[in-house]
């Protein structure tokens, strides 16, 4: 890998929130950017044109969005895709056949299944391990490990890898690190400045806040691997409409509200549910009995609105679920409809078997939890979004 690109200093996150990448309509004037909705560009000339030949390569409306998550992830650039999954598979084109990633062990059901059920038919390799025990990454590292992929806080469990500590233990072994930071959008959480080469997110989650787009994107620390993705984007043509677009700069403009009350409400909740005699087991990190407090303390200014929480029977967190009077029933999170998680939905239809061994032997993710769930062997767990 090359050396990471130094970032010009910006303004602070509400302000760059609102004005990064975003510059009044040339044609216009107007202060907020348009729709480009077009599939090509006319050219002046043969070889002539004005930046834009064909809206697959690049379109003006997601080229202002770009720069905006690349200001505020603290990157020297993005890529937008059409879904999450989409920008987790364009990161997954930085291995090749015979390589090996390692992989936070608890994470999102949708990402287990990319992994074991696609990309290992072309030779790729997966080691699922605790990342947040550093101990047990460094036991998993060898020279064949390319890329270390991290969920933090993790889905469901939310546990909480120290970013800095692993970051200099991947680039020992020259493998780079791209984080899931979904959970924690950039305004609580910004791993490129701990370390970390890449961050993506599902752009349908708190970037958006509005539960109407679907998207995801990544930004990265290198000009090279911002060119790379630009080259997958185009190649593969998983690319975010000029609609989505426009949705996503309108929802990134309230992110900083939206995320404060979000933390608020999940700090009150926890402290509820933390007293309530019916749960018997809540994962919050910002509780300071969870084991990676300290750590979210050090690397996030906020915890977010995800919590978890045990409520020991399938029939107790049906009750619960179908009970809610605020909390909608459906799959998702970081809107402001607050969606509850249901238990026995398993989106990503992953089987007991088809989890890592260590993930079975701990029996941990046995329930459903947040998106990541199996059937048949709930104890009854359930997750809600605050927000």
């Amino acid at each position: 890998m090359g050396p990471r690109t130094t970032i010009t200093p910006r303004m602070g996150f509400a302000t760059d929130a609102i004005h990064a990448g975003q510059k009044p309509d040339p044609s216009t004037g107007a202060i907020i950017t348009p729709i480009y909705q077009t599939s090509t560009y006319v050219q002046e000339g043969l070889g002539k044109h004005q930046g834009y030949e064909y809206a697959r390569t690049e379109n003006p409306t997601r080229s202002a969005l770009e720069a905006n998550l690349a200001a505020l992830e603290k990157g020297v650039g993005a890529r937008a895709f059409a879904s999450g999954m989409a920008a987790i598979s364009a990161v997954l084109t930085f291995v090749k056949q015979g390589d090996r990633v390692v992989v936070t062990e608890d994470l999102y059901g949708g990402t287990y299944r990319l992994f074991e059920r696609v990309l290992t038919q072309f030779g790729i390799r997966f080691s699922y391990v605790d990342t947040s025990r550093t101990e047990e990454v460094e036991k998993a590292m060898d020279n064949d490990v390319k890329l270390v992929f991290l969920e933090t806080p993790t889905n469901p469990i939310l546990r909480i890898t120290d970013l800095r500590a692993v970051s200099d233990l991947a680039h020992r072994f020259d493998a780079r690190v791209v984080v899931d930071n979904t959970f924690m959008s950039p305004y609580f959480q910004r791993p490129l400045e701990l370390g970390a080469d890449l961050v993506l997110h599902s752009t349908t989650k708190y970037l958006n806040g509005h539960s109407d787009s679907i998207g995801g994107v990544v930004i990265g620390a290198r000009q090279e691997d911002v060119e790379h993705l630009g080259f997958v984007q185009n190649a593969a043509g998983a690319i975010l409409s000029p609609f989505d677009s426009w949705l996503l700069l309108r929802s990134t403009k309230t992110l900083a509200l939206r995320m404060e009350r979000h933390d608020k409400n999940a700090r009150a909740l926890a402290a509820f549910l933390s007293k309530h005699p019916k749960v018997q087991k809540l994962y919050y990190p910002g509780l300071p009995d969870h084991p990676g407090h300290g750590v979210a303390k050090k690397q996030m200014s906020g915890f977010g609105g995800m919590l978890s929480f045990d409520t020991g029977s399938l029939e107790a967190a049906r009750r619960v679920l179908e009970g809610a009077k605020v909390f909608s029933l459906a799959e998702s999170l970081g809107g402001g409809r607050k969606p509850q998680l249901p238990p026995c939905n398993d989106d990503a239809r992953i089987h007991p078997g088809r989890r890592p061994p260590t993930v079975r032997r701990d029996g941990r993710l046995g329930s459903t939890l947040s998106r990541n769930r199996r059937r048949g062997r709930s104890r009854g767990r359930s997750a809600t979004s605050p927000g």
